[in-house]
């Protein structure tokens, strides 16, 4: 991650791709960041200077960005336009969820198989991706050179998967379950903790009923 721009820009930056491409389906040629900044809530100053920081050339005035040519320099920005393979490890309930989610593609990421023990699965396929036995995955990867890794096991096997996973080869690992792992500081690791997010919700919601009863 470039040190000169900050967390929340990237953060954003996927938002505006994700709206962009409903803004495309729509028909929509033509963008404004004040159009952006509606869509989400935010101010087009915000997204202006997001675009500035992405190296992202200003729109023409009264007309904006083209709405092709954003998606397609936010994609560059965040490294989406290179499609990349990744496999799927724990193809339970969860595991089988985001094998089923095809919004992955636009932002450049291909599941090429996953893995699990569970016999019942192995050698069939879920949502067009092939089951494969954790046995050949470190094969697998070695062989097709895949970086990335979406890690959707029980916890108490996350670890055992991650040391699997980075002496097989990978580069970045995303980590959906509870279990904090440890990897060399040549992996990435990105923790989707739902529990956390439950948590700040919950929070969320708890203030917002509050200030409610106060107003009432």
């Amino acid at each position: 991650m470039n040190g000169d721009i900050s967390l929340q820009t990237f953060h954003r930056m996927p938002q505006y791709l994700k709206t962009l491409y409903e803004f495309k389906k729509e028909g929509r040629e033509n963008v404004s960041s004040v159009q952006l900044a509606e869509a989400l809530d935010l101010t087009p100053s915000i997204v202006k200077k997001d675009l500035s920081q992405a190296k992202i050339q200003d729109g023409k005035p009264k007309v904006g960005y083209a709405t092709v040519d954003l998606i397609e320099g936010i994609s560059e920005f965040l490294g989406y336009n290179n499609l990349k393979d990744a496999v799927l490890v724990g193809a339970g309930k969860l595991g089988q969820a985001l094998l089923g989610y095809e919004g992955f593609g636009d932002y450049g990421l291909n599941i090429v198989a996953g893995f699990d023990i569970d016999d019942g699965i192995i050698g069939g396929k879920i949502h067009g991706k092939p089951i494969l036995p954790t046995g050949k995955l470190q094969g697998a990867v070695e062989k097709l050179g895949i970086k990335i890794a979406i890690l959707t096991v029980p916890a108490e096997h996350a670890q055992a998967m991650a040391d699997l996973l980075a002496k097989a080869g990978i580069r970045a690992i995303w980590n959906f379950t509870t279990a904090h792992i440890q990897v060399p500081d040549n992996i990435a690791v990105r923790n989707e903790n739902m529990a956390s997010s439950l948590a700040v919700l919950s929070a969320q919601l708890a203030e917002i009923m509050k200030k409610e009863e106060i107003c009432n």
